[in-house]
């Protein structure tokens, strides 16, 4: 069978086509909610070789075919490796074309995207996908027109990243990439190219020679039991390293931003109803007092370098964290709101959280503390009922307030699972911010595969 989906992008075609020839564009176009992990993305689109991760060890190999590239104008792969070629019988074939419109003004500016797959695949399958695919790219080029005017045609930047291989990281560096930045990946050992070493307890004098930007993502997992070992390790993973850094930020010349991730943790597990803004005084609890050090840890790189705290909220994103544990609860007909499920939940969309990590690395107006979380909170118990329309399934079983206290302690479920948060950030809606989700009902939609085909604008 063929299927075909076209889109319109508000970008001229060369863009568009260069966008897809950065590295990034492989893991910004493949959906959360498929069981895929891109391994390599092709070289070149004229003859490279893509490879994508399935469970149980599966790989998808495609290989590009020269014989249907036309550059700034169509490329085309094919799956070469059993057993996914005999299942899948996959060609998928991309075209780029200018959109036709009446308005000359716009003639050129705009790029007409068509897929065409050649697949044993159904077409009810690959719907979701196309669609999500449609979406990100939209949203992206969106983004990156509001940026221009907020900050004008910015210079190419080389951004030093910790923690870009967790999700977040990953998705964050994926967009900038794509964008035309240039990503230096800060890990522990075994650095390859692009990558360099990070010792968080000593870094090398010269670890952030030529970056521009420091985003500082890395620390210990949050969730988990909390026993005084994971306490500790929480703790000592985010503000010793964080002051080492933020120390050798203040010695190196050519770093101007320094990002920082924090959480709304730092507002205390409990406020109620109390709307919590950037200028809110930080409550009691571990976490709160974990991310007022954390922020302090800073301090050192303020006289050199503008610098940003990010306390981010509830991240949603198909692959991990919290939807993918709640979406397992609700397909086993387990799913409900966690105990009365009156109180508040501040989520914030994924493609959402990597766009102000983004804004924060390149809007000199944005410093200190900024909130990163969604227009909207909302009630547990309004996301479970949301959250179960989107898949399909009931939300009758409140689960008992006893399950997240079995799985994270005490002290961890009345800090994670059921904190009583109401966010908002006083920073980002002065700034004119725009958001992707309004909703937290389309930020699922489009985490979780809910999505339609993006009908094509009139001409």
């Amino acid at each position: 069978m063929s299927f075909e989906a076209s889109h319109v992008i508000d970008a001229p075609r060369e863009l568009v086509w260069q966008w897809h020839t950065r590295p990034g564009a492989l893991a910004r176009l493949t959906p959360p909610f498929l069981p895929v992990t891109p391994r390599r993305q092709a070289e070149r689109l004229s003859d490279g070789t893509t490879v994508l991760g399935f469970p149980a060890g599966l790989t998808w190999v495609a290989r590009h075919d020269l014989s249907r590239y036309q550059r700034g104008r169509s490329f085309a792969d094919v799956c070469i490796n059993a057993p996914m070629r005999k299942l899948a019988n996959w060609r998928h074939t991309h075209t780029f074309a200018d959109f036709e419109t009446a308005s000359a003004a716009l003639r050129g500016e705009r790029t007409l995207i068509t897929d065409t797959v050649d697949t044993r695949i159904p077409a009810s399958a690959l719907t979701p996908m196309f669609a999500y695919r449609q979406r990100q790219l939209i949203a992206d080029f969106d983004f990156l027109a509001r940026v221009q005017s907020i900050n004008g045609a910015a210079r190419p930047l080389t951004v030093a990243m910790t923690g870009s291989r967790g999700a977040v990281g990953r998705a964050l560096t994926a967009q900038l990439t794509t964008a035309g930045h240039t990503v230096i990946q800060l890990v522990r050992s075994k650095a390859k190219e692009g990558q360099r070493v990070w010792n968080p307890a000593n870094p090398a004098p010269d670890l952030l020679a030529d970056a521009d930007v420091l985003i500082h993502l890395a620390g210990e997992p949050i969730f988990g039991r909390f026993n005084d070992s994971h306490k500790a390790a929480i703790r000592d993973s985010r503000v010793g390293p964080t002051r080492k850094l933020a120390e050798l930020v203040s010695r190196t010349q050519s770093v101007k931003t320094f990002v920082s991730a924090s959480a709304i943790g730092y507002y205390g597990p409990d406020r109620g109803d109390e709307l919590l803004t950037e200028s809110s005084d930080s409550g009691d609890g571990f976490l709160a007092e974990v991310c007022r050090n954390w922020e302090a840890a800073t301090a050192p790189a303020a006289d050199a370098a503008r610098v940003v705290q990010v306390r981010t909220g509830v991240a949603l994103t198909g692959n991990a964290g919290l939807l993918p544990l709640l979406r397992a609860l609700f397909h086993t007909g387990l799913g409900g709101t966690f105990g009365d499920g009156d109180f508040w939940l501040s989520w914030i969309a994924h493609d959402d959280l990597t766009d102000i990590y983004f804004r924060a690395a390149i809007d000199d107006a944005l410093t200190g503390p900024v909130n990163a979380v969604g227009p909207e909170p909302v009630l547990n118990r309004d996301m479970a009922h949301l959250l179960a329309k989107e898949l399909g399934r009931p939300a009758i079983i409140p689960i008992p307030t006893l399950g997240p206290a079995l799985l994270l302690g005490r002290e961890g479920a009345q800090e994670l699972a059921l904190a009583n948060q109401r966010v908002a950030s006083e920073k980002l809606t002065p700034a004119n911010h725009t958001y992707r989700f309004e909703t937290i009902a389309a930020a699922l939609a489009h985490e979780l595969g809910g999505e339609e085909l993006v009908a094509l604008p009139a001409v």
